[in-house]
């Protein structure tokens, strides 16, 4: 089970089409949860905008 941590990258493991996410897709955990059983993720654009900030668990992310 993947525990996440403050600032680490992680990969999207399946769409999130409400908030335009693909599988693939690579965020940054900004706030850690349930002891690193949940996590705030911000997903970005190249440029540095903002897509989408969601709260996720272990089992919607993998490590790079």
């Amino acid at each position: 089970m993947h525990k996440f941590k403050d600032l680490e990258t992680v990969i999207l493991t399946h769409d999130i089409k409400k908030d335009g996410l693909r599988e693939g897709d690579m965020g940054a955990v900004v706030m850690v949860y349930d002891g690193g059983k949940a996590a705030e993720v911000e997903f970005v654009t190249a440029t540095g905008r903002t897509v989408a900030l969601v709260t996720l668990t272990s089992s919607d992310v993998r490590d790079i």
